[in-house]
Parts: structure tokens; C-alpha cells; sequence
């Protein structure tokens, strides 16, 4: 059983479409075993709980720059021996050493067609989609 490891930072649709998909056996050969946010509070967390899904909260604000912070993701998707990382949601771009450390091991759920129907921030998305693809 490969162990599914999401990342998120706010209300968590993309997150509970994943554990839907579980629970309805779409997901046959993986389980998420921990949500990880990178925001106290957000509701993706609340989500995860409901479901019995580990979870843990590693908020971006408390690292100085990118490079401390994705050192932190890395060594929690570490901890959780992670076969598969989601970015459900992850409004964080994340640095190569995390990339390198999962090849062709992660990817982004996006909800809405890119760039034609994308909210604030979306450039952070869709950079992080762009490196992840380069590295494939």
C-alpha cells in the first residue's frame, strides 16, 4: 500500500475529493496517511481529523526563506515515508531539494482551468507545476 502524503493550506475541497476517492475505492493500491498544512487553523486540517488522517502543521511564516522551510516539508514527507506527494491546494512553492528528493513522485491538484479560470496567487501553482514538470 503506497502512502499518500497531502499538502495543504486552506479549506481542503481538493482534499476531501482525494479521501472521497478513497473511501469509494478509486484510490485501490494507496492511502493518505497524513495531511500536512502550511497554515495553523486551515480547515483542510479539521477535514483530515474527521477522517482519522494524521496530521501535522509546519507554518511557512515560521521559517526565515524558502530553503529553511522546504528543509522542514522534507524532512516531515521523510518521517511520514511518503510514496506519493499531493500538493492539494499548497499555495507554497517548495525548492528543488524536495523535488529532487521525490522524483516522479508528486503532483499538483488544481481545480480550475489554468490560467483562464485561476484566483490570487496562482502564479505560485502553476511555477510550482512548471518545475516539477522540467525535473520529469
Amino acid at each position: 500500500m503506497k502512502k499518500i502524503v497531502v499538502l495543504v493550506s486552506g479549506g481542503g475541497t481538493n482534499l476531501q475529493a482525494l479521501i472521497d476517492a478513497e473511501t469509494n475505492g478509486k484510490i485501490p493500491n494507496g492511502s493518505i496517511t497524513c495531511v500536512i498544512s502550511s497554515k495553523e487553523g486551515a480547515y483542510a486540517l479539521e477535514r483530515a481529523k474527521n477522517h482519522g488522517i494524521k496530521i501535522r502543521t509546519i507554518a511557512r511564516k515560521e521559517y526565515a526563506d524558502a530553503a529553511d522551510y522546504s528543509k522542514a516539508i522534507l524532512e516531515a514527507l521523510t518521517e511520514e515515508q511518503a510514496d506519493l506527494v499531493v500538493y492539494a491546494g499548497f499555495m507554497t512553492i517548495l525548492d528543488e531539494q524536495v523535488v529532487r528528493a521525490f522524483p516522479n513522485k508528486m503532483m499538483n491538484v488544481h481545480p480550475a482551468l489554468i490560467p483562464s479560470f485561476c484566483g490570487k496567487g496562482y502564479y505560485a501553482v502553476c511555477a510550482c507545476t512548471r518545475r516539477l514538470l522540467k525535473r520529469a
